[in-house]
Parts: structure tokens; sequence; C-alpha cells
């Protein structure tokens, strides 16, 4: 969903870097809140005020649909808008 969310705002160059995190890893990543986490050059443009929510656990994202896992695909977009050049 990432990458198309990417090739839809023109980012279709932008590299994607899967990265499995660890309890041994939360201490030293202070910006991931839970799984899935999308950083954008090492900051969470999705956190709705849940940035000092942080630890090995799973994430629920307000979307249009209601709490999911996942952002929706037009979250992902707005979001990539904001932060892309």
């Amino acid at each position: 969903m990432l990458r198309q969310a990417l090739d839809d705002v023109g980012g279709r160059l932008v590299d994607v870097e899967v990265r499995v995190v660890t309890a041994d890893d939360v201490a030293d990543l202070p910006q991931f809140g839970g799984s899935p986490t999308v950083l954008i050059d090492g900051v969470d443009p999705l956190t709705e005020g849940q940035a000092d929510q942080v630890g090995l656990s799973c994430r629920v994202y307000r979307t249009p649909a209601g709490l999911a896992g996942v952002p929706s695909l037009e979250q992902l977009r707005q979001a990539l808008r904001r932060r892309l050049p």
C-alpha cells in the first residue's frame, strides 16, 4: 500500500526500507509507535497525538472506515504529499 501511495504522489523513485523491529530495538527507536509505523525521513506523519505511545505493540489507526491496523491509502497519500518535495 505504501508503494502504491508513493507511486500515486509522484514518488516512484523513492526507496522504501522495511525493518523488522524487536524488543531490543525499541529503546533505540524513540519514534516507533507500534507496528506498522511509517517513517518519512525519521518522522511519523500519522501519529495523531500518539507520539508518546512507543513500544513493541500492534498499532491502531483512525481511518474514514473506522479503526484499522493500517492507515488508509488516502491517509498515506496525504502524509506523503505533506512530507515529500
